[in-house]
């Protein structure tokens, strides 16, 4: 439950750090958007079990507007997470992330992190500079690649990915700056399924990303990530073995999507 709103920001990115052969012809920032539009909100709930029943533990919200950012107009990407009251005597988190994003190459400009998890918060406040290839954090200057995503940036970007032009298990890579470290990732394509959720059944893409075992997932691929078939993209569930149980996410609502929900049967 400590990590359970970064997990599920991480879950709908599908990424992890792995070596493995990747398919380096495609860049998130070269990609047109078609996926989503100003005004986009997508909200999700949040279970967690330790056994067989699934419990309400907490909700995720991400939008996507249009603003003005230093003159310039911008996406600005702003994904929040809270638990439950029910479970604030537990560990309350409540974080934000946001990110500005310039609207022609797709890579970030601004990003910011405010996480409260329990007794424990942090600022993290990045500057991107990406003409200079470096990044200015609360913490210093570093340098990065081309190409540099941060965590909002990515998770919106990847939905511009063409995955009819992908084979089974072929992976679609590229770096995020988070924590004053540059991250080797990939999303990887897992076919076709369809899924039943409240709204009905749809017809998803399938993510199975490669996790490196840690502190909070059993490593391996025990996560799975299912996004509409259409052009919208938008994440339907996600699910993932953590340390102890299993995590959950469904899609609760949305508003204002760009293209036709086709994928719903």
């Amino acid at each position: 439950m400590k990590k359970l709103k970064l997990l599920i920001l991480i879950a709908l990115i599908g990424f992890t750090k792995s070596f493995a052969a990747t398919n380096d012809t495609l860049q998130l920032h070269k990609l047109p958007n078609r996926a989503f539009q100003s005004g986009e909100h997508l909200h999700y709930k949040v279970y967690y079990t330790a056994s067989i029943l699934y419990m309400p533990a907490g909700e995720v919200t991400f939008d996507a507007n249009l603003e003005t950012y230093n003159n310039k107009m911008c996406w600005h990407f702003k994904g929040f997470g809270k638990t439950y009251k029910s479970y604030d005597w537990f560990f309350k988190v409540k974080d934000l992330y946001e990110s500005y994003v310039d609207t022609m190459t797709m890579l970030p400009i601004k990003f910011i992190r405010d996480v409260h998890e329990g007794g424990y918060r942090l600022y993290h406040n990045v500057t991107f500079k990406p003409e200079q290839h470096i990044a200015i954090s609360t913490n210093g200057v570093y340098k990065v690649p081309v190409g540099i995503q941060d965590i909002m940036s990515a998770v919106f970007s990847i939905r511009n990915i063409d995955f009819k032009n992908l084979k089974i298990d072929e992976k679609v890579p590229f770096k995020i700056f988070i924590d004053d470290e540059i991250w080797p990732v990939y999303v990887k394509y897992g076919g076709k399924e369809m899924l039943k959720t409240k709204f009905g059944t749809f017809s998803c893409v399938k993510f199975v990303p490669y996790l490196i075992k840690g502190s909070l997932f059993k490593g391996g691929e025990g996560m799975r990530i299912w996004i509409t078939d259409d052009a919208n993209r938008i994440p339907v569930r996600v699910e993932s073995e953590v340390s102890v149980g299993y995590v959950r996410a469904d899609l609760n609502q949305f508003e204002n999507l760009r293209n036709p929900l086709t994928s719903k049967k």
